[in-house]
């Protein structure tokens, strides 16, 4: 049974995509390892990538290219500054040149060592190989990985890690489905958090969860407020105009704050009729995308694409239901929406490329509705619920990127998945938790049904649905 930690799910990186600009980041990453435990690292002169399937379809758009030389270059996604990224790729192009693992500089052509292939491996949809040849024009190495979602990433042959928790002790309570994880709240007689918890403790000590997690928050708190403050246009040719900040401007009364957590405690003291609540939750949650689509530091929830529901969701929570919520409220929250969100990945898929944007939207809202039922004082049947009528209400969604950018109709998505969450949250705790027609797992099995059934164009890859239908004439896109 794979072990997944809350950490797994929920982790910082940079946009615009977990499975296309993280998971290629991190498999250049462990391309760079495997040069050094062959030890050839230092004979390394030249070092080809070439991108397959969805990679190579909507790569330029989702920025792989920039991604895989950042890889190589060794950054790391969650500690380089977002400001940083243009100068360094701009270095490289510049100079032709990289310095391979932040070490040695080596020569790199960006347009002949980044070789854009369409066809689809076996394995996933998400494919990248790596070759490292010496001075002589001798292969050193060659691996291939794949991107398989949420920035999970693994490696041709390999058997997929165990999570966060490879080295460590087995969860006490392992959970491969959703109705494992109920039984045990019944046996127990506790909450989904106590259950996540306790695994958690096996990983690192409860306090360093907490901060951990309130880590977490604190990013996703700081994407929402950077998207809320910065008006312009998106990158990337389609000439998007930022909204959030614009529709903040208009909605937000006379507020004093300095930073972004002064702002979170003034938010408290804004009183919205319900029109007003969901446009401030759909502005929430654009903001964060709008943060992803310019390669900003978001949190990957579960995949970059859909970062802006679970953070708007609990935002909400904060701001208008519980002006009064604890630290105590935002880490249960979070705990129960990656434990969710594991048990998606471990049934069915959190890669659009493999299930469409029912994988990615469809996910982090069913994560996001049980958070959020949890913290309403819902049973732990009822955040389950909650869970399942959300994707019940996103099944056969397509991933349809308009230029292979996560911008149209991505940003928007985010909007209405953190409404639907918050919608599904409410019904599931005005139901009679005893009698599901559907449960999760069922809801999760269809899921991935669909996801088999689902026509490839509709899996990321700019070729179907409205990607098809508007003309993009644009280097990017």
């Amino acid at each position: 049974m794979e072990q997944i930690s809350v950490f797994d799910i929920l982790k910082v990186g940079i946009g615009p995509s977990s499975s296309h600009t993280l998971g290629p980041w991190k498999a250049a990453g462990r391309f760079i390892l495997s040069l050094k435990e062959k030890g050839v690292f230092d004979a390394v002169e030249r070092v080809r990538v070439t991108l397959y399937g969805s990679l190579s379809l909507t790569g330029r758009g989702h920025y792989t290219d920039l991604a895989v030389m950042l890889g190589l270059s060794g950054e790391d996604p969650e500690l380089i500054p977002p400001d940083d990224i243009r100068p360094t790729i701009s270095s490289i192009e510049d100079k032709c040149s990289l310095k391979l693992g932040g070490e040695r500089e080596i020569t790199f052509l960006p347009l002949q060592d980044i070789v854009f292939e369409k066809k689809f491996l076996t394995f996933h949809s998400n494919g990248i190989k790596f070759e490292a040849n010496d001075k002589d024009g001798n292969e050193l190495d060659s691996q291939t990985y794949y991107s398989i979602g949420g920035g999970f990433v693994v490696q041709e042959g390999e058997i997929p890690r165990v999570g966060d928790g490879i080295d460590a002790k087995k969860f006490p309570f392992p959970i491969q489905k959703a109705d494992q994880l109920l039984s045990y709240t019944k046996t127990h007689k506790c909450s989904i958090a106590d259950i996540v918890l306790e695994n958690e403790k096996t990983l690192r000590s409860e306090n360093e969860v907490r901060e951990k997690l309130l880590g977490i928050w604190d990013v996703m708190l700081q994407s929402i407020y950077t998207g809320c403050h910065t008006l312009g246009e998106l990158p990337g040719g389609l000439r998007v105009k930022r909204r959030a900040a614009y529709v903040y401007g208009r909605i937000k009364p006379y507020l004093i704050y300095n930073d972004h957590r002064e702002w979170a405690r003034v938010l408290r003291q804004v009183q919205a009729d319900a029109k007003n609540v969901f446009t401030w939750v759909s502005t929430f949650a654009i903001a964060v995308n709008e943060v992803n689509a310019s390669l900003g530091r978001i949190v990957t929830a579960p995949t970059n694409g859909s970062s802006g529901v679970i953070p708007a969701v609990l935002l909400y929570y904060l701001s208008f239901v519980n002006p009064k919520a604890s630290e105590d409220h935002i880490v249960e929250y979070l705990m129960v929406c990656g434990e969710i969100g594991s048990i998606f990945k471990k049934e069915a898929t959190i890669s659009a490329a493999q299930g469409g944007c029912q994988a990615e939207i469809g996910v982090s809202s069913a994560m996001a509705a049980a958070g959020l039922c949890h913290l309403m004082g819902g049973l732990p049947q009822q955040c389950l619920a909650a869970a399942e009528i959300t994707m019940e209400h996103h099944l056969g969604l397509t991933c349809d990127p308009v230029g292979g950018l996560v911008q149209v109709p991505c940003i928007e998505r985010n909007s209405m998945g953190a409404i639907k969450a918050i919608t599904a949250a409410t019904w599931a705790l005005n139901n009679d938790p005893s009698v599901p027609v559907v449960s999760l797992d069922n809801v999760i099995k269809t899921m991935w049904e669909t996801a088999l059934d689902m026509n490839t164009k509709y899996k990321e890859t700019a070729l179907g649905g409205l990607a098809a239908q508007v003309p993009v004439n644009h280097p990017d896109c």
